[in-house]
């Protein structure tokens, strides 16, 4: 069920940047869409984790470095009866952590340096169950191509802008008024579907793999307890130079919303992922 979602996800996605692509741009504009949905869906779905890796910054983590993440991750995958993810190492003293993979047998876990500073051990649990969460139900793989499609609606508005101030001017009012209204709704609300398509996936995959998490663990209070420190911590040192292409990835938003930019933030409010955290039985 977790596969046909994401081959459903990459084809709508797909339809809708082909779509767009046409509007903007005419027939031309309908051909390099295709070419551009299709490179980045195959992109997506096999480089996606290198691609997070590399952007972060994050190296392999030894075991002898990190023995309570590993303790944590074999004891957590023997309950949940999934493989061991490969452990990798942020350097950043931020309290975060991510996951990335298109399946659980290439799946990587990249924990922070701040985070195994900052954590007890039931905590640090509760964040590496949530990421198995997000590898057992594939939403890594999900977000990856959600991020590199919403990368292409913009791309593909951008080019119609430029088309628009280089003589396009002339190629759209041969479709008529009309026509030339509806291709400037399309520029305009271009950049705002990438932004939902990413912020809906993300935030309802983070309350999806809390509860997941949760229950792997069996103690929902370990991960309500670090998300209240991690999300502290993160509001008073964001990661302002983390690309915020990625920043979807992590349990908690590295780059800290707070008023009116948290309606547009990724990641739901933390308030109300403890709430319903404590509200769980365990």
């Amino acid at each position: 069920m977790n596969q046909l979602r994401t081959f459903l996800l990459m084809a709508i996605l797909t339809v809708v940047v082909v779509f767009l692509g046409g509007v903007i741009a005419g027939e031309q504009g309908l051909i390099y869409a295709l070419v551009i949905a299709v490179a980045m869906n195959f992109f997506s779905y096999w480089f996606s984790d290198r691609l997070a890796i590399s952007m972060t910054r994050s190296r392999p983590l030894p075991e002898k470095v990190a023995p309570k993440v590993y303790q944590a991750l074999r004891e957590l995958t023997h309950s949940a009866g999934m493989p061991m993810p490969k452990v990798y190492l942020m350097p950043t003293e931020q309290p975060n952590a991510f996951a990335t993979g298109r399946n659980p047998e290439q799946a990587v876990i990249a924990v922070t340096s701040g985070l195994m500073n900052l954590l007890d051990y039931e905590e640090l649990k509760g964040v590496l169950a949530h990421e198995l969460a997000h590898i057992r139900n594939r939403d890594i793989l999900i977000g990856s191509i959600a991020a590199v499609m919403a990368g292409a609606l913009m791309f593909i508005s951008r080019m119609g802008m430029w088309g628009m101030a280089f003589g396009g001017g002339r190629r759209q009012n041969e479709g008529g008024a009309a026509l030339a209204v509806i291709r400037l709704l399309a520029l305009v609300l271009a950049p705002l579907a990438a932004l939902i398509i990413r912020m809906a996936i993300s935030r309802t995959r983070e309350y999806g793999a809390d509860a997941t998490g949760a229950r792997i663990s069996g103690n929902s209070r370990g991960l309500a307890s670090a998300l209240t420190k991690m999300d502290s911590y993160a509001r008073r040192r964001p990661l302002k130079e983390l690309n915020e292409a990625v920043s979807h990835m992590f349990i908690v938003n590295p780059l800290s919303a707070e008023g009116l930019t948290t309606l547009f933030s990724t990641h739901p409010p933390i308030r109300e992922r403890v709430a319903r955290l404590h509200r769980m039985e365990f």
